[in-house]
């Protein structure tokens, strides 16, 4: 695979075959060989073939083989001769990453192990975890509908938490009756859950202030306190991909370079049903952060009655939008595709999380990324080992002593998930963000230091 270098952190595979546009590929040297040990790169020269794509398929640093489309890859299509693929934004629709600030400094927390002890009991969390919060089939249809606004409507918030989330924490068009009874039935009890996998809610020290103005207009200070939530739209969207996979792929056949991206025209039936109901996902996803911000919120003025928990933002990973860019010299709507992929507009909070023991930051958006990545950055560190691989190599045990010397409590579901998050089984992060800030499609802000981490 011939592979040019353009820049310091930028390559490109050229067109060639029935690639419609060359890839575009953002890395360090370091993170490009990890990208050559999986299937990162014939993924992104396959989705270059895709009908419709605009002007690259891009590759983001973070970026490992995932479902059709790599995790950390974007594209962008046009909205006549494109098409929508559930593989591109993937199974667990809009996982996403929401940031809370407090008011409170390390030295005021106490016991820390018991704060996080007392939040794990709070927020269910894990495999098939039920939700403490029971509400109807009509109420769920409304939340598809609404999104954060439901929870706040309910008492779950404020209104002032709306005006921090991407796209005010509700994605249109969203008609309910496009998404299957089975998909309502697997999401109907977890409105308010973490879920298992990579989703975490972890207590964090700002210990780096790259920007102190930006990180003043987010409400970030050094030493302060924060409060990082990871999760998604749980059975309910893997429900949704599975469905609208299924219906693709009888209607218009399987891709013969990949089946994995069987897709639908943007403009057809079955591609505006797709996305109403992957917009469902995102808003179930959307209030299930924001009831559990609510939770966090009560649980913790119980131990410190005057503290102010704000949100700083929440921000969407695996999602298509339509979004506008010059696409040669002219403003033009088109359908971005981000598969573990963060937006990165001018002047907009990006969040990137580590693995547990080690960095999150806190990045902003920048005009390049609108030029260079279609508004888009790196989502997270990326994973250099499967969880299978983990589990193989790595004891749960072993990985939460080794958190816990670091001054990191940890507190799981299960041994099981501990081993196949492990900080080992992840690219560096400070590499990722790195490259991202060279570049210039996300530029350092803040620098967040895991102190308590609660897994599924």
């Amino acid at each position: 695979m011939e592979i040019r270098k353009i820049s310091g952190y930028e390559w490109e595979i050229p067109k060639i075959g029935k690639m419609n546009v060359p890839v575009r590929i953002f890395a360090s040297e370091k993170l490009l060989e990890d990208m050559k040990k999986d299937m990162t790169l014939e993924q992104a020269k396959n989705v270059a073939m895709l009908p419709g794509i605009l002007k690259a398929s891009i590759v983001l640093p973070d970026a490992h083989q995932g479902y059709g489309f790599s995790i950390g890859g974007v594209a962008a299509f046009d909205l006549n001769k494109g098409v929508i693929s559930p593989g591109g934004v993937g199974y667990d629709i809009d996982c996403s990453v929401r940031l809370l600030s407090t008011s409170l400094k390390l030295k005021d927390l106490g016991n820390k192990k018991e704060i996080l002890h007392s939040l794990f009991r709070k927020i269910p969390s894990g495999v098939g975890r039920g939700s403490s919060l029971n509400i109807t089939y009509k109420e769920l249809d409304e939340v598809l509908r609404e999104g954060a606004l439901w929870a706040v409507k309910k008492g779950f918030g404020t209104k002032k938490d709306l005006k921090h989330l991407e796209d005010s924490g509700n994605l249109t068009p969203c008609n309910p009756d496009d998404v299957s009874q089975r998909a309502k039935k697997r999401g109907i009890g977890q409105l308010g859950t973490l879920g298992a996998g990579n989703h975490f809610l972890e207590i964090q020290e700002v210990v780096e202030i790259y920007d102190k103005e930006t990180a003043k207009k987010f409400g970030l200070e050094k030493g302060q306190i924060t409060i990082m939530v990871h999760c998604g739209s749980r059975g309910l969207g893997h429900q949704v991909a599975s469905d609208y996979i299924d219906e693709m792929g009888k209607k218009y056949g399987w891709p013969e370079f990949d089946k994995e991206l069987v897709n639908a025209p943007i403009n057809s039936e079955l591609g505006k049903k797709y996305l109403s109901a992957m917009n469902c996902a995102a808003n179930f996803a959307f209030a299930n952060k924001q009831v559990i911000t609510h939770w966090v919120r009560e649980d913790l003025t119980r131990y410190f009655p005057n503290a102010e928990i704000n949100v700083v933002y929440e921000v969407c990973h695996n999602i298509a939008k339509f979004e506008k860019y010059k696409i040669n010299g002219k403003e033009k709507q088109v359908l971005i595709t981000r598969k573990g992929a963060t937006r990165s507009f001018p002047g907009q909070p990006v969040l990137i999380p580590g693995s547990m023991g080690t960095a999150s930051y806190v990045l902003v958006g920048t005009e390049k990324a609108m030029d260079l990545t279609f508004g888009s950055t790196a989502h997270g560190a990326g994973r250099v080992e499967s969880r299978t691989g983990a589990r193989k190599s790595l004891r749960g045990e072993d990985v939460k002593k080794q958190l816990e010397k670091k001054g990191i409590d940890v507190e799981a579901g299960s041994y099981k998930g501990l081993s196949e998050e492990a900080p080992t089984a992840y690219k560096d992060v400070d590499e990722v963000v790195k490259v991202s800030h060279e570049v210039g499609i996300g530029n350092l802000v803040a620098k967040l230091r895991p102190i308590a981490v609660m897994k599924g």
